[in-house]
């Protein structure tokens, strides 16, 4: 069976990511066209679908790092600042943009929280497992990695 590891991230992710969007409670709120993802952007991003990239790619993290927290999750996706003449500055990710994905993400069933942060269910992983494989059976090149 193939698992989260065997495949490459950009792939599953963008698997992932099409099957987010048939689930019904995650969907883009309607400021996440005008938002941008962390004090590190000068922009907001142009994906249409930017959110449900941005869903699987936490729902990845939280299954391969987890149990994790907001904040770690916020220095993840932040960078560095670009501030002119003066030296370059790190910023943290959208904490709003986060806390509503993870709020979408257990409302689907696909995160839990505990003490030590949130982490994935077993629905989750069987949904991360069956992308995977799907990638596996599309890609067989793939399968001598394993």
């Amino acid at each position: 069976m193939a698992t989260v590891y065997d495949v490459p991230a950009s792939e599953l992710i963008r698997e992932l990511s099409a099957e987010l969007k048939k689930i019904k409670t995650i969907k883009p709120p309607e400021w996440a066209a005008f938002v941008k993802t962390g004090a590190n952007r000068e922009r907001a991003p142009t994906q249409k679908d930017w959110w449900y990239t941005r869903a699987a790619s936490v729902l990845r993290k939280i299954h391969i790092h987890g149990p994790v927290g907001i904040q770690t999750l916020r220095r993840w996706y932040g960078g560095r600042k670009n501030c002119g003449c003066a030296p370059d500055a790190v910023r943290r990710g959208s904490g709003s943009v986060i806390r509503n994905i993870l709020k979408q993400l257990e409302a689907a069933g696909l995160v839990e929280k505990t003490e030590q942060g949130r982490k994935t269910t077993p629905k989750a992983m069987s949904l991360l497992d069956k992308t995977a494989a799907k990638i596996i059976r599309r890609r067989p090149e793939l399968q001598r990695y394993r």
